[in-house]
């Protein structure tokens, strides 16, 4: 059963000490303006009236009423939506407060965590029978896997919302002019990029493979060594990397072509955008490029070196001749009903007509010959009109057609002909090597919630400081000592304690 007293406890008296700091009652106002509240169908409506619903946001830099897609949304579903956004600064803490006062949302659009404290404290509708009455759409939409992590002892109280589907980010490029002029030939497993870097710094005196200090960790060279996600099944339990046996080769590696000068030496410290500056200035020969920028680097190379050329490198392939492409597809947001809500069954009314196929369809890229047009079975933007109206779209979602919405949304990739390119590319080279991390599916586990960013950081500092040289290798089962100690036992077991559950 889920355990609501300490929760409610903490929310109940959060708010009475609000109250009493007042001298009286405080009635939450949200940050963003909002119009008189909707009248619920117990206040007197016609019969032929759909009552308001009032839906809470993630903050955003706009104001949903004047957004076209909230007009759509109300033109498709004829629903009068008062939507109201959570702050920029302290989101959860105001979260949490219109929750003890029982402010009377229709809809809240959560995070993980958010999602996880209301559930467990006897906030948020269970929506098993709504959705069996009301929630033919939804039903079809969401695939059966993705309701687990939505489900809490037995029950669904979310609507997840997986985004986009499962794709992979990131590939790294490499110089094709200088590879062209050396001699050298695609590296396809990490031996082989050793003897690439290792010639380029030889032979150009440059740095032969740059990075910045968080995206230079994992991707292309870890998975190479069998490090793929943040989780691993292995003999049928899981394994968190970090306690990973590959993990240690794969620093051995990463140290190797730190010592020897193959590895850029300011990548400990260099950020992102350090690191694109110095590929796209002839200062490094090798980076591992997120789809997302390649517009703007691959704009930036051509302005300072007109006659560079680029190659994506082909994820490599491990000790078994194998390439491997670690993929996280967990949930991105939950689309919850919460208790206090009047209009109970209207809300899921509302979230269904929101997943009709064909209002789906015009809510995730707009109208044909407006702002999408249709070439070689592709959606492709019609631009500016696609970006004017539609460049906030996303956050009015509550669920997608998780079949559709991957084929809808590449419209948002097709802006740029550069970005589409690095895109499929990465995707075709991907194809059927895609290895989804086994927690994907869960729910929001207190364990997991509570320890993962804190541990992720602290694995990430220690991860430099081995591969920097800083502290030597033969310190990483003492690191792993008190990355068990400060939660990681405890986040291990409870994983475990799922995943065998969910078998």
């Amino acid at each position: 059963m889920i355990k609501k007293s300490a929760m409610l406890a903490v929310l109940l008296g959060f708010s009475l000490a609000v109250s009493g700091c007042g001298g009286g009652s405080t009635k939450t106002e949200s940050e963003t303006p909002k119009a008189e509240t909707p009248k619920t169908a117990s206040e007197g409506q016609k019969e032929d009236t759909k009552p308001g619903i009032r839906m809470i946001m993630q903050y955003g830099l706009f104001d949903p009423s004047k957004e076209f897609t909230s007009q759509l949304i109300k033109e498709k579903t004829g629903y009068d939506v008062q939507y109201e956004m959570l702050p920029a600064e302290n989101p959860d803490e105001k979260l949490n407060l219109l929750v003890a006062n029982k402010e009377s949302f229709d809809v809240m659009k959560l995070n993980s965590a958010q999602f996880y404290n209301l559930a467990t404290a006897g906030a948020l509708e269970p929506l098993d029978e709504l959705l069996e009455a009301h929630g033919n759409n939804i039903n079809q939409a969401i695939k059966p896997e993705s309701w687990g992590s939505a489900t809490i002892d037995g029950k669904k109280y979310a609507i997840p919302e997986v985004g986009s589907g499962i794709a992979v980010g990131e590939e790294l490029i490499v110089r094709q002019d200088w590879m062209d002029e050396l001699g050298l030939s695609m590296p396809t497993n990490p031996d082989e990029l050793y003897t690439v870097l290792k010639t380029i710094k030889e032979k150009k005196n440059i740095t032969p493979l740059t990075g910045g200090n968080k995206d230079s960790l994992y991707g292309d060279i870890a998975w190479a060594f069998g490090v793929l996600t943040d989780w691993k099944e292995v003999d049928g339990k899981l394994v968190h990397k970090a306690e990973l046996p590959e993990m240690k080769e794969f620093i051995a590696y990463m140290n190797k072509l730190y010592t020897e000068g193959l590895l850029d030496t300011e990548m400990p410290i260099n950020t992102a955008q350090k690191a694109i500056e110095k590929f796209t200035s002839d200062k490094a020969a090798v980076y591992k490029l997120a789809w997302w920028n390649a517009g703007t680097t691959i704009s930036a190379l051509e302005q300072n070196s007109p006659d560079a050329k680029v190659s994506i490198i082909p994820y490599l392939k491990g000790k078994d001749g194998k390439a491997v492409a670690g993929v996280d597809a967990k949930t991105t947001w939950f689309i919850a009903i919460p208790k206090a809500s009047k209009n109970k069954e209207e809300a899921m009314k509302f979230l269904n007509a929101k997943l009709e196929p064909e209002t789906f369809k015009e809510l995730a890229i707009g109208k044909e010959g407006v702002h999408h047009e249709v070439k070689d079975g592709k959606y492709y933007p019609i631009l500016p009109k696609f970006n004017e109206d539609l460049g906030n779209g996303s956050s009015f979602l509550t669920g997608v057609d998780e079949e559709k919405y991957p084929i809808y949304w590449q419209a948002r990739v097709r802006k740029d002909p550069v970005l589409q390119s690095y895109f499929e590319t990465y995707q075709k080279n991907a194809e059927g090597i895609i290895v989804i991390d086994p927690m994907s599916t869960a729910p929001p586990i207190e364990a997991v919630s509570k320890n993962t960013l804190k541990l992720r950081t602290l694995l990430d500092d220690n991860m430099l400081k081995f591969i920097s040289g800083s502290e030597p290798l033969e310190g990483y089962d003492k690191f792993l000592e008190q990355w068990r100690a400060e939660g990681g036992a405890d986040m291990v077991k409870a994983a475990n304690e799922w995943y065998q559950s969910a078998k």
